[in-house]
């Protein structure tokens, strides 16, 4: 459902005086190790995994593969299934998602193609369903596996382990994530979260050791991206192991997340958000707002006002993690399936993130309307930064009022700048 958002005539007392501030070009710097070769790294792990490779002969073996953004994830799925053809096996890709894509079978396949991950390019089956089958109860909570999966010889449990968007524990969105909510397609999504975000630290490990010991799963393949959004870890993981690992791999992906280099801001601008990016649209680990409103996020960046620009392409109209911001453009909201959103909000329980903030009809605007509304500050000297996306955040644009507080930090380096923000003819940013 798209909705044609009427042109805003919003009245702002004094807009016409707010002073859009030139920008100055960052380069923040994070540890930069990375995997170089992931075929080849893939190849080693697996040599090193022991396992009974004659078992596989013949065998159909199932691989989740989930909708988050994850560099070259063609090449690492199809590496896997490379590898078990090797192994005599036949390999089965399934779209794991839980209720994204719309929650439908044509949606998830959808998104794996915007991954190139096709039969054609991995040479490999893909079915995509939202049939599932019931393989337990926990607290009178159905547990659902995706029936095409859960009838396979096994089942390689593939996702990547970081920081959750919503809530704090030892194991949050990875391995066992997938096994709890993302291979329970919207069905199986949906009762989960039904117990409420405020659960997940405990439950999460427990549905996954629930699903373990059904002995469907043959290995684990976790993933740990570092801050410029390359891959520095990926592990192949024994089934007993892969609750334990999980633990180990988030404390090195929390180390690795990307920060701002300063945690005070008036204004920050994010030029695009999606499922590929984050959950959330993008990642309440680095920005501070979140859905669920547990505790854990809000001491990361104490920001009065966030302009959200855009959304990607990936993410198929899916316009979650907009309802965080204090300002859009009517252009933005005209992009999103409203539907989409709102079925993964439902899905969720957290209805609060279904909501439409405050629109104007450019970036100009918007942007004007975002330093207005801040308190105590003069648009002259307010603290301003833009990021494409949360991704991406080794290069930032900041205000001058808000270099001069940074410069100095040995993490910062200066790039270019002070410069005028660009607009075209209809007022929004080049």
């Amino acid at each position: 459902m798209f909705i044609n958002f009427p042109k805003s005539n919003i009245v702002v007392e004094g807009i016409e005086k707010v002073k859009i501030p030139k920008m100055i070009r960052v380069k923040q710097k994070y540890d930069s190790n990375r995997i170089s070769d992931i075929e080849d790294h893939i190849v080693n792990q697996i040599d090193m995994y022991h396992c009974d490779r004659d078992w596989y002969v013949g065998k159909n073996i199932a691989i989740t593969v989930g909708s988050r953004g994850i560099p070259h994830l063609d090449t690492i799925v199809r590496s896997i299934c490379d590898i078990l053809k090797k192994w005599g096996a036949k390999p089965l890709i399934i779209p794991s998602m839980g209720s994204h894509g719309g929650g439908t079978a044509k949606g998830q396949q959808e998104i794996l193609a915007g991954y190139n991950i096709t039969e054609e390019s991995m040479s490999a089956k893909i079915k995509s369903s939202m049939d599932v089958i019931e393989y337990g109860k926990l607290e009178g909570i159905p547990l659902y596996c995706d029936k095409h999966a859960f009838e396979c010889d096994g089942i390689v449990i593939l996702n990547k382990v970081k920081p959750h968007t919503d809530f704090r524990g030892e194991i949050e969105s990875g391995l066992c994530k997938m096994i709890a909510i993302g291979i329970g397609n919207h069905k199986g999504a949906s009762a989960f979260h039904s117990l409420g975000f405020e659960k997940f630290d405990k439950f999460i490990p427990i549905v996954a050791q629930r699903f373990l010991d059904t002995k469907k799963v043959v290995f684990g393949v976790g993933i740990v991206q570092n801050a410029y959004d390359d891959i520095c870890n990926i592990e192949i993981i024994a089934p007993q192991d892969i609750i334990e690992k999980e633990k180990e791999l988030l404390k090195i992906a929390k180390k690795k997340i990307a920060r701002f280099k300063f945690n005070r801001l008036d204004v920050l601008m994010i030029d695009e958000i999606g499922k590929n990016i984050s959950g959330f649209g993008f990642d309440p680990n680095i920005v501070g707002r979140m859905n669920s409103g547990l505790s854990g996020f809000f001491d990361i960046l104490h920001l009065q006002k966030l302009f959200i620009k855009g959304i990607t392409k990936e993410t198929h109209h899916n316009g979650c993690g907009i309802s965080a911001a204090d300002v859009t453009t009517r252009k933005c909201l005209n992009q999103i399936d409203w539907d989409i959103v709102w079925t993964n909000m439902v899905t969720s329980t957290q209805l609060n993130g279904g909501k439409i903030p405050v629109y104007m009809n450019n970036d100009f605007d918007a942007i004007r309307l975002a330093i207005r509304t801040c308190n105590g500050i003069i648009s002259d000297n307010v603290k301003l930064a833009r990021i494409k996306n949360t991704m991406l955040m080794d290069e930032v644009e900041v205000s001058e009022s808000l270099y001069e507080e940074i410069m100095d930090n040995s993490e910062v380096e200066y790039i270019e700048g002070p410069y005028n923000m660009n607009f075209d003819i209809d007022n929004n940013l080049i």
